[in-house]
């Protein structure tokens, strides 16, 4: 299992894969170079961004998060407001300080290079970061792949990627195995999840973070309602979160209100998260920064709209849907570039759904089939994002996910959990179509509406 440590991360848009983690790469090159005490030596840093890095992260900030990275910047805990003006200074003045310490030219035009030639031979999001001293000698040579939902390894390590294995009582690694563990304890892959956790840190440590996931998502969700203007990019878009809120919020002082109505609510929720990570603010990796607002705009449904809801049931919500998460990384992948928007968006749904189910009461077979069910309509799709920014289709797929996550919990929860296709399977098919999906439909911008649409 993957912990809720790893799989939900505080951090700022727009991009977990693009932006999360070369962010974080670059902060661990600088630390590493700190604690050989190659520091004072180094002179110049290089950075290359290869495969997907290159294509898209001009829409994505991967330059800026390498800069943040590189000046001693983390993802948890960088100020998003001041992020921006840290990165202009460093560009006007071609003075970089490196973690935070030693200062050194860097001049973004030549030190960060978009190389679109080189293949990625580990994973499509690869990084190479070099070192040099003033002679010019080589100090340092890292590379690193960003393998999604802000997950990064070099590219010479094992994928673990935190995987826990040992020491828990609870150990899993399929949905196979996780029924069967509830079956004989007779616990819920809440309680399951939960106990794991606790065998490794203090309980209070994983409620206060749980409690932390929770209250950023909300606050995330709050901001973009509030926000109004031009999100950042080529493509101009205009923010329609506010909006939005207004004419519903003027809709519900009628008598004749829509059926629907509390749907349109949640794809609000959805967008305002999504226009907030687009914009470059904080948010929640869940489980990557494309896919942000599908959890939050389902949690927010289950805590103001589901009779019964409680504190408890928001915990029991996001540790189910850890668990599913967990799964969908360790034996397929949350990457868009790697297997397309089913991994990211997909991916969430399926989360959201179990969570949502679980949150109101279903038994773990249940938990099961709605996460089969919001996952397998959400299979072969693509990722495809518009002049490389995670806006469109990215901000409106996100509220199709969260209403497609709603119907798999109501669906799964209305059978007594039986049904012929399970999850382990659905995760096996993702997999698979991910890998006969051509390059182009992952992350790349040269296919689908990225290929279609004309800037003017």
């Amino acid at each position: 299992m993957i912990s809720v440590f790893d799989l939900f991360k505080i951090g700022i848009g727009p991009s977990s894969s693009h932006t999360t983690g070369p962010m974080r790469a670059a902060h661990r090159f600088a630390a590493t170079l700190a604690e050989a005490d190659l520091l004072p030596r180094t002179a110049r840093v290089t950075v290359t961004l290869l495969g997907s890095l290159a294509w898209t992260g001009k829409g994505h900030a991967t330059d800026k998060a390498v800069i943040l990275g590189l000046s001693g910047e983390a993802p948890e805990t960088v100020d998003p407001d001041r992020a921006d003006a840290l990165v202009a200074a460093v560009a006007a003045a071609r003075r970089l300080t490196l973690a935070g310490r030693h200062e050194i030219g860097f001049d973004p035009a030549a030190d960060l290079v978009f190389d679109f030639e080189t293949a990625a031979p580990r994973h499509p999001n690869t990084l190479e970061l070099t070192a040099h001293d003033a002679a010019g000698t080589l100090l340092a040579r890292e590379r690193w792949c960003s393998v999604g939902g802000g997950f990064v390894l070099r590219e010479d390590e094992p994928a673990d990627l935190g995987a826990i294995t040992d020491d828990v009582p609870h150990p899993f690694a399929t949905m196979e195995e996780l029924l069967r563990i509830g079956a004989a304890t007779g616990l819920s892959i809440a309680a399951i999840v939960r106990a794991n956790e606790t065998a490794l840190r203090p309980p209070e440590a994983v409620t206060a973070h749980i409690d932390l996931v929770i209250d950023v998502m909300m606050s995330a969700i709050e901001r973009g309602l509030a926000a109004e203007g031009m999100l950042p990019g080529s493509l101009r878009v205009t923010r329609r979160a506010r909006a939005l809120r207004a004419r519903l919020e003027a809709d519900s002082s009628r008598n004749d209100l829509a059926p629907h109505e509390p749907m349109d609510w949640v794809s609000l929720f959805a967008m305002a998260v999504n226009e907030e990570n687009a914009a470059g603010g904080r948010i929640v990796t869940a489980p990557t920064n494309g896919a942000a607002g599908v959890i939050p705009a389902v949690l927010r449904y289950y805590r103001d709209s589901c009779p019964g809801a409680s504190r408890a049931g928001l915990h029991d919500f996001i540790l189910t849907a850890t668990a599913i998460g967990g799964l969908f990384k360790t034996n397929a992948s949350i990457s868009g570039a790697e297997v397309g928007c089913q991994g990211e968006v997909g991916v969430a749904a399926s989360m959201a759904a179990a969570g949502l189910a679980a949150a109101r009461g279903a038994t773990n077979a249940q938990i099961e089939n709605a996460a089969e069910i919001a996952m397998e309509h959400h299979l072969g799709m693509t990722c495809d994002p518009v002049g490389g920014l995670v806006q469109i289709p990215c901000i409106e797929r996100n509220a199709f996910g969260a209403i497609k996550a709603i119907s798999a919990a109501s669906l799964a929860a209305r059978g007594d959990g039986s049904h012929r296709v399970s999850l382990d399977q659905v995760i096996a098919t993702m997999r698979q179509t991910g890998a006969d999906m051509n390059t182009k439909y992952k992350e790349t911008s040269l296919g689908g509406l990225a290929a279609n649409f004309i800037e003017c």
